[in-house]
């Protein structure tokens, strides 16, 4: 490990000074008091061997008032974080931006020949084409790259994805001075299509072969029902009414027309029973048959049973 953190405390007033010199020479307004905070938090935490956290508050710092002494100590958490990688593009960029009298010139123009014989190159293609691509969790952008992407030595973790889809990791070892050509085919995003809405079902009627024939068939059954109902009925009405005729005659005295009375009960309730349960017995008759011959017809039929009953008589009538 280089020990750096001697150095970083000699540029630390000299990064606020020509922040604040610059936005005044610039007239720009600069937070440099903001910017000061967070360079001095990134030396304490560099002294302390913080190094992620000083790297993290020297670029908050660069952001707020860029200049190459901030640029000088972000290369340095780099290197102690060994991503020479990093370090190797914040140095050349110091090299770029520093005036030709900088102070630490020399020291970052020996670290930057170091630091090239730990460093490879990737060409990193992705079949489609649109993917953004990550290094070791650092962006890279999106294919297509418009350059190598510099990498530091070492086990590399590269993946790729397209928006919303998911991601493709691939793993390389790469050793200094390779240059490495890496294709990743990713998957693009799941489609979800909205479901179409469901037109509204059509309830279609039944024929009307059906129709009718199951009304037929169902009026059908209901008479057969009631008219046998009925047959029971009043045949055990007869019967009753022939057993008061039978004890009227046993009595004596008993008058003509009482037994008269009794023997017309006693009749017309044998006779209704004998009708009703002939009409069952027809129109169960009719129904069943129904049932075979009703399924080869096509024409719209009507359906109806009626039944007449007198005193002494029955009529009925079925419509199919």
């Amino acid at each position: 490990m280089r020990v750096g953190a001697a150095r970083l405390h000699l540029v630390a007033a000299l990064a606020v000074g020509l922040a604040a010199g610059a936005a005044g020479a610039q007239d720009r307004v600069l937070d440099t008091r903001e910017a000061g905070k967070h360079f001095d938090h990134g030396v304490a935490l560099y002294g302390e061997a913080d190094y992620p956290g000083a790297l993290a508050e020297f670029k908050r710092a660069y952001t707020l008032a860029p200049n190459s002494a901030v640029l000088f100590n972000i290369g340095e958490a780099q290197y102690q974080l060994q991503d020479y990688a990093g370090a190797l593009a914040s140095f050349s960029r110091y090299l770029v931006e520093a005036p030709p009298g900088a102070s630490h010139r020399a020291d970052v123009e020996s670290d930057v020949e170091v630091l090239r014989s730990r460093v490879g190159h990737l060409t990193i293609v992705t079949v489609p084409p649109g993917a953004d691509v990550s290094v070791d969790e650092q962006s890279m952008g999106k294919t297509p790259l418009d350059d190598r992407v510099l990498v530091s030595v070492g086990h590399r973790k590269v993946t790729a994805a397209l928006a919303g889809g998911p991601a493709t990791t691939r793993y390389v070892d790469v050793a200094a001075d390779d240059d490495l050509s890496l294709t990743l085919q990713v998957q693009p995003a799941p489609v979800v299509s909205a479901p179409l809405a469901a037109p509204p079902a059509a309830i279609a009627p039944p024929p009307a072969e059906a129709h009718s024939g199951v009304s037929l068939r169902a009026v059908g059954w209901i008479a057969t029902g009631v008219l046998a109902a009925g047959a029971v009925s009043t045949a055990v009405a007869a019967w009753r009414e022939s057993l008061n005729l039978q004890s009227a005659r046993a009595t004596f005295p008993v008058s003509s027309s009482t037994l008269q009375q009794e023997a017309d009960r006693t009749r017309t309730y044998s006779i209704v029973a004998d009708s009703l349960g002939a009409a069952a017995a027809v129109v169960g008759s009719v129904t069943l048959v129904s049932l075979f011959v009703g399924h080869g017809r096509s024409r719209p039929t009507e359906t109806g049973v009626s039944v007449h009953i007198a005193p002494a008589s029955i009529h009925l009538a079925v419509t199919f």
